[in-house]
């Protein structure tokens, strides 16, 4: 049987496994769900499993890649991507002025600034993405 097929019945038992589980959380009603919380552990162990599943694949695959193909320019990509992320670390302010505390405790400085660090790497990801499509839709237009 190939790993496709396995794959495909993994798939198909944890679709159905969640289906169950989530026309179980349905049957308890919302008011029992939001005061005690009943019925979600299975729904989460669920989610774990299928997360589990993919990590483990796509490090598998990841890995499998990297060996398989130049690892000189598999490291110039994650160096370039370890640089957007510095450039966006030193970019992010940590500033927590005016921002709300959530669930009661007050934002960190280090937290705002990871997140300031994620939102500017997004920022510079997006813009590099969108300038290389423009690039290729221009040489492509050009080269005709």
């Amino acid at each position: 049987m190939g790993l496709y097929k396995i794959l495909k019945i993994v798939a198909l038992l944890l679709g159905v496994a969640g289906l169950i589980f989530w026309f179980m959380l349905i049957s308890k009603g919302d008011e029992a769900v939001k005061a005690t919380g009943e019925g979600v552990s299975p729904m989460l162990v669920i989610a774990y499993i299928t997360m589990a599943i993919v990590l483990l694949f796509v490090v598998v695959f990841v890995l499998k890649g990297i060996f398989a193909g130049d690892l000189k320019k598999t490291l110039m990509s994650v160096g370039a991507f370890l640089l957007v992320m510095v450039i966006s670390y030193v970019m992010a302010s940590g500033s927590v002025e005016g921002l709300k505390p959530v669930d009661n405790e007050p934002i960190t400085e280090s937290t705002s600034k990871l997140v300031g660090t994620g939102l500017n790497a997004f920022y510079i990801l997006a813009v590099l993405a969108i300038g290389a499509m423009v690039l290729s839709g221009f040489k492509k237009v050009t080269s005709k």
